[in-house]
């Protein structure tokens, strides 16, 4: 696996991956979108990352499923990569063992808040659970821990959410992971989900207070984790 793309929400979140591997912008997407797109070498692989940009109308961070599928599709059409590594961060529950700053792995992806009922099928289908084989392996590797990444588009958590949630082992609350992984499925390539918790969803802070404090800590930790990822491939 030596062409890796990788696909990150925010350019918060990125910014610590290009300026570490000294990657450039480039335009390989089409301008009309938000997408921004970087490239370089790092060791022996070809490495690209794919932001989903930012809302022309609102000025914010494109988040979400939405802008997660058009950079996803976007990346996998133009630059064909053996591996998708989605790197972001997320959501944990203290009372499981998580705690600020702490990296993950998804060993499954899957949506919590698309609830279908309408028969087993459509429930299965909304629910969407992706299997990530390759991604235990190198978690088994790398010695980090491995969750269940929950995609959903809110950033607070409603009850009907937090139980959904809470029937998961290990968790990581999140908002594009599931909808990466469902495009990588169609184009039948392998995808890793590298995911630093910002937030506690059982903490008496708010979650966006928590988000905002402590984003340059996990992205911090997220670039060292997905260097170390880096390294393991290209030793491959």
């Amino acid at each position: 696996m030596k062409r890796i793309t990788m696909v990150v929400a925010m350019k918060q979140e990125a910014a610590p991956l290009i300026e570490k591997l000294g990657l450039t912008e480039t335009n390989d997407t089409n301008p009309l979108l938000p997408c921004k797109t970087f490239a370089g070498e790092y060791k022996n692989l070809s490495i690209n990352l794919i932001t989903n940009g930012s809302d022309s109308v609102h000025g914010v961070e494109n988040v979400g499923t939405q802008p997660a599928t058009l950079a996803a599709y976007e990346a996998l059409r133009l630059l064909s990569p053996e591996l998708v590594i989605n790197a972001g961060t997320c959501g944990g529950f203290s009372d499981k063992g998580s705690k600020i700053g702490d990296v993950y792995i998804g060993e499954r992806i899957r949506f919590f808040d698309r609830r279908i009922p309408m028969g087993d099928h459509y429930e299965a289908y909304g629910d969407g659970n992706f299997q990530c084989e390759v991604a235990v392996d190198l978690a088994r590797k790398l010695d980090l821990p491995t969750s269940i990444v929950c995609t959903g588009n809110s950033l607070d958590m409603s009850p009907t959410d937090e139980a959904i949630l809470r029937q998961e082992p290990m968790v990581n609350k999140e908002m594009e992971a599931a909808a990466i992984a469902w495009v990588a499925s169609h184009y039948q390539t392998p995808m890793v989900a590298v995911k630093s918790v910002t937030d506690l969803m059982d903490s008496k802070h708010g979650t966006a207070e928590e988000f905002a404090s402590n984003l340059a800590l996990a992205s911090r930790n997220l670039q060292e984790e997905v260097l170390r990822l880096l390294d393991l491939l290209a030793r491959q």
